[in-house]
């Protein structure tokens, strides 16, 4: 069972026996997909169980292929129709088009170092994939153009949620205040501690209000913090031009669901991946 921390702003279902989150204000565009996977319904063993959709944490990659047909079928995406992102913790975003179709999943890449993509094409799915790092869906809804890129601290610190809405701003006119964005699940501020180094790169990127809301210091272990990555880029998103109610936090933490959903933190690093899905349905 999920433990939800806040007033749902997902939607958890069982598709089979596939476990999927859909973001409920992303489902009120009928020409939309929009997924998270889970643990739940592949054929993944041992600390990969059962649904892991990464290539680079030593599981069997015929496992994930057939993880990502088995995920693919449930939300109604064939893999050839996927592109996964090269992520590398970089603030690189890349549109991406029809002869990029099947990269990273059915055939190599010929990109890399890639932690976000865009597109505006029909028919091409968005993938990136997480272990506790801040998924970011973007959805211009007046161009029908869509974004999605992984923010793990680095990330956000690079602001690389701010380079992917500039990205579609050039490429397809989108208007930050028209814009939709979703913050899926990821690690939760109460379960995730940083040193004071990881604060400082913040307190560069970040002003001192914005500081306030973001890290906060552990009274009961000196140098320790506690960090907001949702609310860090919240706070990315505001400055963008976003109207607040147009931004949607996460009612997730991945540490606090680990039995559910993969998580670097709960599990010492002994675990699979994750994906999110968006796609702009043909």
């Amino acid at each position: 069972m999920i433990k939800k921390e806040m007033s749902p702003t997902t939607e958890y279902k069982k598709i089979g026996n596939v476990g999927v989150i859909e973001y409920l204000r992303l489902n009120e565009f009928p020409w939309l997909i929009n997924a998270f996977s889970t643990r739940e319904g592949g054929v993944s063993q041992g600390q990969f169980s059962c649904m892991n959709l990464s290539k680079t944490v030593g599981d069997d990659p015929e496992n994930v292929e057939e993880n990502f047909r088995i995920f693919g079928k449930a939300i109604g995406v064939d893999p050839e129709n996927m592109v996964y992102s090269d992520q590398t913790h970089t603030d690189h975003v890349m549109r991406v088009g029809a002869e990029h179709k099947g990269m990273g999943i059915i055939r190599d890449r010929n990109f890399h170092d890639i932690d976000g993509l865009i597109t505006n094409e029909p028919g091409i799915c968005l993938v990136t994939s997480f272990a506790d790092c801040v998924p970011l869906y973007f959805l211009d809804p007046v161009h029908r153009a869509i974004g999605l890129t992984h923010s793990g601290w680095r990330g956000t610190v690079a602001k690389i949620g701010a380079k992917t809405i500039d990205l579609m701003g050039e490429e397809y006119g989108s208007d930050p205040s028209d814009m939709i964005c979703c913050i899926g699940p990821c690690i939760g501020k109460e379960c995730y501690e940083v040193s004071e180094d990881v604060v400082k790169e913040f307190s560069k990127a970040f002003n001192s209000s914005q500081c306030e809301r973001i890290y906060f210091p552990r009274k009961e272990y000196e140098g320790k913090y506690l960090l907001d990555l949702p609310q860090a880029n919240y706070e990315i998103f505001v400055e963008c031009g976003l109207s607040p109610e147009n931004i949607f936090l996460p009612d997730l933490c991945t540490a606090c669901n680990h039995d559910t959903l993969h998580s670097h933190r709960a599990s010492g690093g002994k675990r699979g991946g994750m994906c999110a899905f968006l796609m702009i349905n043909v």
